[in-house]
């Protein structure tokens, strides 16, 4: 996807996800991060949105001003939706606003800074929008492009050299001998092989045999990888191979749910 089309997808997210929270109890817990209510999942998506506007915006090389502007969300419910709407339309703007090699600080440790955080914010709309509909009782659909992107950046992200240097714990835990992980999208191209070395995990985008593959739709797979669903209600994945090594996975390649 380019750039504008990450930000399109933004922007239509987060405009569900604003209509979905509008006028709700703001104690609503949500059970998919289980330290937070409404309220938080709220003020954590429109915060993120005006972070990285103002990263984007002010093309920072560097994020010890990135809160700055942070403002948090209104305490009344009913001013959520157009809170939200307006922040995902500053992030929009804001890209709008430089091309993809402006230097901006790409926390991955590369130097994409736009175009890592324009796939950021999607994955962060989507996943959090799965959150919302378990608080809320909502059905939750994701085309299969939008859902690819999301893991894409779910596993890009986490495999990054950048995150690996900020959590260390997070490092010790990924690190292995060489075993392989398969993650295969049926509905939209989409193929990511793990690999846990002893200092990094490497991500490749190839299909090849793994000791653990999951494979079925790409919304399906990126609610199991995310961890917003239970691998053993996810009835359209084929797995073979290796359980637990899947599990250790998913319980650990995680930010946000704790």
């Amino acid at each position: 996807m380019e750039t504008s089309a990450y930000l399109n997808a933004v922007v239509d997210q987060t405009n569900t996800f604003a209509d979905w929270v509008h006028g709700k109890d703001a104690a609503t817990p949500v059970p998919t991060c289980p330290k937070w209510t409404l309220a938080d999942l709220v003020d954590h998506v429109g915060a993120t949105q005006r972070m990285v506007a103002l990263l984007v915006g002010e093309r920072m090389t560097e994020p010890s001003n990135a809160f700055a502007g942070y403002v948090p969300a209104p305490v009344d419910s009913s001013e959520w939706r157009d809170w939200l709407t307006g922040t995902a339309a500053e992030a929009q703007q804001a890209f709008d606003s430089v091309a993809d090699d402006t230097p901006v600080w790409d926390p991955s440790g590369d130097e994409a800074g736009v175009r890592f955080w324009s796939r950021r914010l999607l994955g962060e709309a989507c996943v959090h929008r799965a959150d919302a509909a378990a608080a809320l009782g909502t059905p939750y659909e994701l085309a299969p492009e939008p859902a690819v992107a999301a893991i894409e950046d779910w596993l890009d992200t986490m495999t990054s050299r950048g995150y690996s240097e900020n959590r260390p714990d997070f490092a010790d835990a990924m690190r292995g001998s060489g075993q392989t992980l398969h993650f295969h999208a049926t509905d939209a191209p989409g193929e990511w092989v793990a690999r846990r070395e002893s200092d990094q995990v490497v991500l490749e985008r190839t299909h090849t045999k793994a000791d653990v593959a999951v494979r079925g739709p790409a919304t399906d797979l990126l609610l199991v990888l995310s961890r917003r669903r239970p691998l053993d209600a996810a009835s359209t994945l084929e797995l073979h191979g290796d359980r637990a090594l899947l599990d250790h996975w998913i319980e650990h390649m995680n930010w946000v749910t704790d």
